[in-house]
């Protein structure tokens, strides 16, 4: 079977799971299915092509793929529900650390020159908030939010912790994550967080007692986990670069959930590589013993 062949049945079945429609449109022309525009998209953001480059190399390694308006209209109607479940069906494993954290990312912005001949001032920059559940010990992106403002870490915490593929026995974060109601919420959920103490100027104690019974079991070995997550984001950028090309908030949302499926399958293959490398290396270690011995 070719590896064409192959890329399209993966594509199937990974669709087939998780219950999607053929088509995207239900009184529409019936002429490219839905998995024809996600394998677009995620090639699109592996190779940093533009809509118009990717559907013309996709065309000329001979996949029938829709037209660049087309992909560019699709990435904006496709809802976010259906970008979550394909990110949690790449996601899907047993965790037993999961990490929380916020990093930011922005958006390329034209020449100050251009905006100095339209009369507008340069702006500094647009930030955009990205925060993500992280397993520590496959570095898989579980959840994800993107916000188009500049918001706290925490406020993302409630919505990653409910959108977890699988229940986590611990959660570690940093310090910005460290409030009473989210150690509440997460010993309701039966699980045990991790995280430093913020120092408030006064009492640490007072009135607050899921604080006090994290603080109490707090430990630091397994709060070394969360810089999973640093290694994550930055793996991430480098590969994807730390900028989204959208304009729109829903573009952007979907950019970059098409980064983290396209990531974690990556990752995927790439720790299966590493394994049957490190398979092979110690076969061939114990039969040159074997070998020697005899």
């Amino acid at each position: 079977m070719e590896k064409k062949t192959k890329l399209i049945n993966k594509v199937k079945r990974l669709l087939k799971r998780l219950g999607c429609p053929r088509w995207l449109h239900h009184f529409g022309p019936k002429k490219y299915e839905f998995w024809q525009h996600a394998v677009a998209l995620l090639v699109k953001q592996e190779c940093r092509l533009g809509y118009r480059r990717v559907s013309r190399l996709l065309r000329l390694l001979g996949f029938n793929v829709p037209t660049y308006s087309a992909l560019a209209k699709m990435a904006q109607r496709i809802p976010l529900v259906l970008w979550q479940n394909l990110l949690k069906l790449t996601a899907s494993f047993n965790v037993y650390i999961a990490s929380i954290d916020g990093t930011g990312m922005s958006r390329p912005l034209p020449s100050p020159y251009y905006y100095r001949r339209i009369d507008k001032p340069y702006p500094v920059e647009i930030p955009l908030k990205l925060s993500m559940a992280v397993g520590t010990k496959r570095k898989k992106i579980m959840a994800l939010r993107l916000r188009a403002k500049r918001a706290h870490d925490i406020k993302d915490a409630k919505y990653l912790i409910k959108r977890l593929p699988t229940k986590p026995n611990k959660l570690v974060a940093d310090k910005a994550y460290d409030a009473n109601w989210l150690h509440k919420f997460c010993h309701s959920r039966g699980i045990v967080t991790c995280i430093p103490q913020r120092n408030y100027g006064k009492s640490p104690y007072y009135r607050k007692t899921a604080r006090k019974r994290a603080t109490q079991s707090y430990n630091k070995r397994t709060y070394g986990r969360r810089e999973m997550s640093e290694s994550v984001f930055s793996s991430f950028k480098r590969r994807f670069g730390p900028s989204v090309s959208s304009l729109k908030i829903t573009t952007q949302r979907a950019e970059v959930y098409c980064r983290a499926i396209a990531y974690n399958i990556i990752y995927c293959f790439s720790g299966l590589f590493q394994r049957s490398h490190a398979i092979l290396e110690t076969f061939k270690y114990s039969t040159s013993y074997i070998n020697r011995k005899w």
